[in-house]
């Protein structure tokens, strides 16, 4: 199995290329956007050419969430324009695509779970560019996964849990939102997930399990609760604490308006393929100690 990963310094696409290798069985080619610019078709046919993968993964995303709502065309350019011609072009050579999309799909108002049903109504930029670019996807190329996600962190990058981590260093106390509830996932953990789909729909027919699908960790937290377990994490492991002071998310504007419930039901992926993703607390602890002792090769 040959893999196409669009996309480079994304959480998601660093943790594909760490983890791929350990799957004798797979092939992976991270290509960012020097080699394979996703807005481009040329650029897309030379990246398919060169590399002729039985699956591509579109992890490529615009994702600065309040800078887009300023930046709404470099948004839609390659949330929505570059995914429809990343999926056109692998639905020529019969490729299916495994591409990423989020919780800002929806409005966040719902109190229980959201499933794959239910209404979208996206509320932020962003939102609204990853939802046209599910649709354009589903469009382009009838042989496509969706995985929606929620709240990834991991030792890769920006995220929550290292700015946590990193604030603990400077500070005693910090201040963090708990009237909003997620499903915290950590990278690895879904990548986990992203390889054993691209298996299965590499063998897959026009009329395999093609869709939209949920996958977070299980069990839901508030930002609150997910840095009191980072820093619970860390504490053991020797690393930066701080007190943890709850705030309404009126307490702390932002551009973009974060979804109140951004809570994702994924039993249709367990249901459909078998898989499950651990508890968040576990990517926690796996993430704090990859932060705090990082590899030294």
């Amino acid at each position: 199995m040959r893999l196409l990963i669009a996309g480079w310094q994304g959480q998601v696409a660093r943790a594909l290329v760490e983890m791929a290798p350990g799957r004798p069985d797979v092939t992976a080619c991270a290509v960012g956007r020097a080699a394979l610019n996703i807005c481009e078709a040329k650029s897309i046919e030379r990246a398919l050419s060169a590399i002729s993968p039985t699956v591509v993964i579109n992890s490529a995303a615009y994702t600065a969430v309040d800078k887009a709502e300023s930046e709404a065309e470099r948004a839609f350019a390659l949330n929505r324009d570059g995914a429809r011609l990343l999926a056109e072009a692998a639905a020529k050579r019969g490729i299916p695509i495994i591409h990423i999309s989020t919780d800002y799909v929806f409005d966040g108002t719902k109190r229980e779970p959201y499933i794959e049903s239910d209404a979208t109504s996206p509320v932020t930029v962003f939102g609204r560019s990853k939802l046209d670019g599910e649709q354009a996807v589903r469009d382009a190329n009838p042989r496509h996964i969706i995985l929606r996600t929620s709240w990834i962190f991991s030792p890769f990058g920006r995220n929550f849990v290292k700015t946590m981590l990193t604030q603990a260093e400077a500070q005693p106390r910090v201040r963090v939102v708990e009237d909003q509830r997620g499903s915290p996932t950590y990278a690895p953990h879904l990548v986990t997930s992203i390889l054993a789909l691209a298996g299965i729909v590499s063998r897959a027919d026009a009329e395999g399990p093609w869709g939209v699908y949920h996958a977070a960790n299980a069990g839901t937290a508030t930002w609150r609760e997910l840095a009191e377990e980072t820093f619970a994490r860390s504490r053991t492991l020797g690393g930066p604490s701080a007190e943890v002071e709850g705030i309404r998310s009126a307490d702390y504007p932002t551009p973009a308006r974060r979804p109140a419930n951004a809570q994702l039901d994924c039993s249709k992926l367990s249901q459909t393929f078998g898989l499950q993703l651990p508890p968040w607390q576990d990517g926690v602890a796996s993430c704090v100690a990859r932060i705090l002792n990082p590899p030294t090769d």
